[in-house]
């Protein structure tokens, strides 16, 4: 059961022994793993000094970054990094979910779709009027979940 009253400023949810919560400064350990497993299950090399960087956008109040970690009997087995930001489509600023990551053993357990709800609570708490994300094409479990939380729009993304 998802505490729908659920804020960053000192509660969490919990799900059958998962809490999830605000990351803290002393998380670097349990993280840097996940994080990693994110990259490479996206097939991405990152410099460390992107990686270090990352980090420290998760404390830094002014860059916009936030992060969110997934525990279970006290091991860091999942991760949510959004970025608040305004738009010019809108009054309200938007919510990006940038990063989702459950660490192997744990997929399929509920642990991604709390995460999201935590997201959206967040969302809702930062007065955001819109969450989103994107995903690759490969990646058909997280897709289904996303199919059940989200609706799909028609908009194709474009890199250089």
């Amino acid at each position: 059961m998802i505490d729908r009253n659920w804020t960053t400023k000192g509660r969490c949810h919990i799900i059958i022994d998962m809490i999830i919560r605000a990351i803290r400064a002393d998380d670097r350990a349990g993280w840097e793993p996940l994080w990693q497993g994110y990259l490479a299950f996206y097939r991405a090399a990152l410099a460390p000094e992107v990686t270090e960087r990352t980090w420290e956008a998760l404390f830094d109040a002014r860059s916009g970054v936030h992060g969110l970690v997934a525990e279970q009997h006290g091991e860091l087995v999942g991760l949510a990094h959004v970025i608040l930001h305004p738009t010019t489509w809108a009054l309200r600023p938007s919510c990006y979910l940038e990063d989702l990551y459950i660490a192997k053993p744990w997929r399929g357990s509920g642990i991604g779709r709390g995460l999201i709800e935590a997201v959206y609570a967040f969302a809702d708490e930062s007065g955001a009027g819109r969450v989103y994300w994107l995903t690759q094409e490969y990646n058909t479990p997280a897709r289904s979940l996303y199919d059940t939380l989200g609706h799909r729009t028609s908009f194709v993304i474009y890199e250089r």
